[in-house]
Parts: C-alpha cells; sequence; structure tokens
C-alpha cells in the first residue's frame, strides 16, 4: 500500500535506523509493514558474529516506526513534528529474527490523544510471533 519512496516522505529516519520497507496494509488505527532483513545489516556483524540475531530493541524500533505512519500520514505539518518513545510495556521476544526473514509487523492504536499514543505491536516470521510489546509514543517538535 505504500511503497519506500513513500514511506520516506512520511518518516524522518534514514540509512541505517530506516527500518520499514513496505506497508502492506493500512487503516485509521491499524497498520501492517514489512522489514526485509537481510545480511548486510549494518548490526549483524558484532550481534552475534558467526550467529547473527536481530536486536529486539531493533524490532521494537521497527515495530514504532511502522505504527508512526499512522500518526503522521494526515499530519499536515509533519516535517516539523518527531514521534519518539515515551515507553515500552509488556515486551516479549519470542523467537530469533535471523538474514533471510520477513519480519511482518502489525500495530493497532490502542489510546490516542493529542501528543500520545499507545500502540500495541506484533512482529511476525512465517505467521510465528517473533515479538510483541506495548508502545507509547510522544510527539514532539523537531529542533530548528
Amino acid at each position: 500500500m505504500l511503497t519506500i519512496q513513500e514511506i520516506i516522505k512520511l518518516l524522518p529516519h534514514r540509512y541505517p535506523m530506516l527500518l520499514v520497507d513496505r506497508i502492506l496494509e493500512i487503516e485509521e488505527k491499524r497498520i501492517v509493514g514489512l522489514k526485509n532483513v537481510t545480511a548486510n545489516e549494518p548490526f549483524f556483524p558484532g550481534h552475534f558474529p558467526g550467529a547473527p540475531v536481530m536486536p529486539g530493541v531493533l524490532i521494537i524500533e521497527a515495530m514504532a516506526q511502522c505504527s508512526a505512519i499512522i500518526f503522521l500520514r494526515d499530519l499536515p505539518d509533519r516535517d516539523k513534528k518527531l514521534f519518539m518513545f515515551g515507553g515500552v510495556d509488556k515486551a516479549r521476544f519470542r523467537r530469533p529474527v535471523v538474514p533471510g526473514d520477513q519480519l511482518i509487523m502489525e500495530c493497532e492504536v490502542l489510546q490516542r490523544r493529542s501528543s500520545t499514543a499507545k500502540v500495541k505491536g506484533i512482529a511476525r516470521v512465517n505467521g510465528n510471533v517473533v515479538a510483541e510489546a506495548e508502545l507509547l509514543s510522544v510527539m514532539t517538535d523537531r529542533p530548528e
């Protein structure tokens, strides 16, 4: 539904921190995104040598980026705003994510206020849950 070029117009993240490659579905309170996990990811040489595993914190970050698109897509002054973490609750990591996996992230808005949003994210590989968490994001003005 959204290509990488459209995602780049919405999110401020760039390599190596842009962790969403495509949006597959998008609704008012739900989004499904995809991250192709390649052997060329910059974190794999150190996490872990000879047994590459995507860091759990980056899976959480990928879900947060995916969910930010829901809020940023209709925001007229989005290039003046940042969505930043306010908290992470109930984070669980079920299986490792390795090179060659396609990470499918499904995020659902639980609560939305003027400058905060709470989202439940579930990440899957081949239909199996690899991670889940509740994410609190806070919208702030971008420093000039």
